[in-house]
């Protein structure tokens, strides 16, 4: 039976892409068939998506990038707002077939959110929607800046709200210059309420292969594949 987590994090480019691969390496090499999924993109680079990329070069089975991308815009906007550029409006159950299609094929699938949890999808839906409609058990990446503790809890009261299982948490050490980082990442790890995973130092050269080595997928509630 197909396992498949939903990743969120605090802000928009916090590093939900970098989380996603590396759990997709780390569930691959307990020798699991793994698929990442990236249901709207938002923002290419001469054409290219880039947490896309990433997502499809992490994962090993053979996947249609439909599949594994139904939504993709140009500019790096809100999803409701690009999609509206696009002339046309992000339909869930679209998303839901894919997933279910890659399910089908993968032991486990690692969903990316676009941006942070509660983003617009349509005129009525937020991402929130999207991860309720999986019904995914939900892994939120926290980006340790200034302003991490709101966003962490805000997110994480958002996320039990919605009725579905806090999974975990990952600190990125994306700021070199925070202050007191330890001491922040004690805090959410007190408030929080569920297991922290992984804390990814702040390295741009370190790829998602070498970010499994602070992973450890078993801290994860729910769990179940090794």
């Amino acid at each position: 039976m197909s396992q498949g987590y939903f990743i969120t994090g605090t802000d928009t480019d916090i590093g939900k892409t970098t989380v996603g691969c590396a759990l997709l390496h780390a569930f691959a090499a307990q020798g699991n068939k793994v698929v990442g999924m990236k249901p709207i993109a938002a923002g290419s680079e001469n054409g290219k998506w880039l947490d896309v990329e990433h997502l499809l070069v992490a994962s090993n089975i053979s996947v249609t990038r439909q599949q594994i991308n139904p939504y993709a815009f140009d500019p790096p906007i809100s999803p409701h707002l690009a999609a509206q550029q696009a002339g046309m409006e992000i339909d869930l159950t679209v998303i839901h077939h894919a997933y279910l299609e890659l399910s089908s094929k993968a032991d486990i699938v690692v969903v990316e959110g676009a941006g942070g949890f509660l983003v617009p999808i349509n005129q009525q839906q937020t991402g929130a929607d999207l991860a309720k409609l999986l019904n995914l058990p939900v892994i939120l990446v926290v980006g340790m800046r200034l302003g991490c503790l709101s966003h962490a809890l805000l997110t994480a009261q958002a996320i039990r709200a919605a009725g579905l299982t806090l999974a975990g948490w990952v600190a990125n050490c994306d700021d070199p210059q925070m202050q007191v980082l330890e001491q922040n990442i004690a805090s959410l790890e007190q408030r929080l309420d569920c297991s922290l995973v992984d804390i990814l130092p702040f390295d741009k050269r370190i790829d998602a292969q070498e970010n499994v080595k602070y992973l450890d997928v078993t801290k994860l509630n729910c769990y179940s594949i090794g």
